[in-house]
């Protein structure tokens, strides 16, 4: 069954509490169709379920960030978490519904960082879908800005994390391919080796699966994994590395 599905339908016996809980009863409510008991779902189901929520408000939270929601941004949303036609509608109350929602996004962030470890690559991954957000109207208001900034330290990345996730989203030709992998100019080539090998471990996509993410961040991760292996052969051309 779809995620947006269960979603909308509340997924029987599921306990949900917290901010999340809360957007997820009154989508409950607006649904015409309140089928429960999705039969074996509702142990394993709640982490996506709570995280699918929680990514759905803070995109509508990020799009209007600078005080008002343009199409660009909806449609930058639907190319990040890839709505497939027929579940458009229920991901529509979701939007909505949390962009009305008088819960501050902090909320709805520090639940959802209560499901992962601090700084992990799956909140990673999530920060980098709200930049792409951002980006949808060709620039990064500054209310936007400070919005990912709270988010990420929500999420247990300090400024430099922050400043490194940042550099992704400036293009291969303006981004500094060391902020990108995390490290200073003066690096060692064997170091550099390192830590390039390492985060293509932390942010394999086998990652996002195994923890049940939809496939929407198995996508975020693929395309994570091409800027760091762009920043490495960057690195290397400049150094002579084989």
């Amino acid at each position: 069954m779809s995620i947006w599905k269960r979603i909308v339908r509340g997924v029987g016996g599921m306990t949900l509490d917290g901010p999340l809980g809360a957007l997820l009863s009154g989508i409950a409510e607006q649904a015409v169709d309140r089928l429960r008991g999705i039969a074996g779902e509702a142990a394993d189901g709640t982490k996506q379920v709570a995280f699918t929520i929680g990514v759905i408000a803070l995109g509508a939270k990020m799009a209007k960030a600078d005080g008002q929601v343009t199409h660009d941004e909806v449609e930058a949303f639907k190319q990040v978490f890839q709505i497939a036609p027929e579940d458009m509608k229920n991901v529509a109350k979701v939007f909505n519904l949390a962009r009305r929602d008088v819960a501050g996004y902090e909320a709805y962030a520090g639940q959802i960082a209560s499901l992962f470890e601090p700084a992990s690559q799956v909140l990673e991954d999530l920060l980098h879908g709200l930049f792409h957000i951002a980006k949808a109207d060709n620039v990064v208001h500054p209310a936007e800005l400070d919005y990912l900034r709270r988010v990420s330290a929500i999420f247990g990345f300090d400024e430099g994390g922050f400043a490194r996730i940042r550099e992704y989203h400036l293009g291969p030709d303006q981004a500094d391919p060391y902020t990108i992998l995390g490290i200073a100019h003066d690096t060692d080539d064997d170091e550099v080796r390192r830590t390039w090998r390492r985060l293509i471990r932390e942010n394999h996509p086998d990652r996002a699966i195994a923890n049940g993410l939809p496939q929407d961040f198995v996508d975020l991760a693929n395309a994570k994994l091409a800027a760091i292996n762009d920043a490495y052969d960057r690195i290397a051309r400049q150094r002579g590395l084989n």
